[in-house]
């Protein structure tokens, strides 16, 4: 099944997550560790095997891990009109509370909250661009769907069970993006699919993340290891970024629609300038024997 989170991500790679997969192919093991909205973990076309995902945000980490844990009291949470005064009121209560909540998560790999967790998401799908729980800030909510908030109830509990389903068996991490990496998280459940798309480096693009640009440590990190027969990794960047070896793959892909292609501004033109670079020991274009062979969007 094919499924989607129930927020927006800047920087989403649904649109390329069939694409993804055609090079990492059907691996025994699967590593995210930026997982943003998991766009690429959720439209496996294949049957899951050892999976792991992580990011550095404690909220959307709480989100995944709550889903997973107690779907159904976190869509209850999750559900709520639209309402200015109850935006800015819990985006000034979960700001208080995302240090704490931060380092629980980072130190306890079961801890989750689900008032967090629906509130965050119910936020982050009604608030109108950047800084949603990052900074403090004043945003007229979302009016569309008649002002009541999205799915109903039992929608959103459906949807919440879906994705339960989907992540039963899924590790859920919350870091920083090397603690996922390590010969015990990759190397040794075989041959290792790895998805790094990383807050593209804050030269490229609006400085919205909140952190210093990773960018450039990730791409090293690929390269030294981008030799290993048993990692099959790919790296989603901006065209002029990186300079990756020759025997890497580049692939040219165009977003479509989202947060970044909006407007005539900055975002419009990095859509056409996205990049994937597969590592040597990724699987080639028309030697796929689990996927449908797909090609780069023009």
């Amino acid at each position: 099944m094919r499924l989607q989170a129930p927020y927006p991500q800047f920087g989403g790679k649904s649109a390329v997550a069939d694409l993804i997969w055609t090079r990492l192919g059907d691996v025994p093991n699967f590593v995210e560790p930026f997982c943003g909205s998991c766009a690429v973990l959720l439209n496996r076309p294949s049957l899951p095997g050892t999976e792991t995902v992580n990011d550095l945000n404690g909220f959307l980490t709480c989100f995944w891990r709550s889903v997973r844990a107690d779907p159904i009291k976190t869509a209850e949470w999750a559900f709520n009109p639209v309402s200015e005064c109850d935006i800015l009121a819990r985006h000034k209560w979960l700001l208080s509370q995302r240090e704490e909540l931060t380092e629980r998560m980072k130190s306890d790999p079961d801890y989750y909250d689900p008032k967090v967790a629906g509130w965050w998401v119910w936020g982050a799908s009604t608030w109108i661009g950047s800084g949603w729980c990052v900074a403090e800030a004043r945003q007229l909510p979302h009016l569309g769907d008649a002002g009541t908030g999205g799915p109903s109830p039992a929608a959103l509990e459906q949807w919440f069970l879906d994705l339960q389903r989907r992540l039963i068996r899924v590790r859920i991490a919350c870091g920083d993006w090397t603690r996922v990496l390590g010969p015990s998280v990759a190397e040794k459940h075989g041959v290792t699919g790895i998805f790094l798309d990383p807050p593209y480096s804050l030269e490229e693009c609006e400085d919205v993340y909140g952190m210093d640009s990773v960018s450039g440590d990730v791409a090293k990190w690929a390269i030294e290891n981008g030799s290993n027969p048993l990692l099959r990794i790919v790296v989603a960047g901006y065209d002029g970024e990186h300079t990756f070896p020759s025997n890497w793959e580049c692939i040219h892909w165009k977003a479509r629609g989202g947060m970044g292609s909006q407007g005539n501004g900055r975002g419009r033109d990095n859509a056409a300038r996205e990049r994937l670079w597969c590592s040597p020991h990724c699987l080639k274009a028309g030697l796929f024997s689990d996927f449908e062979s797909l090609s780069p969007i023009e």
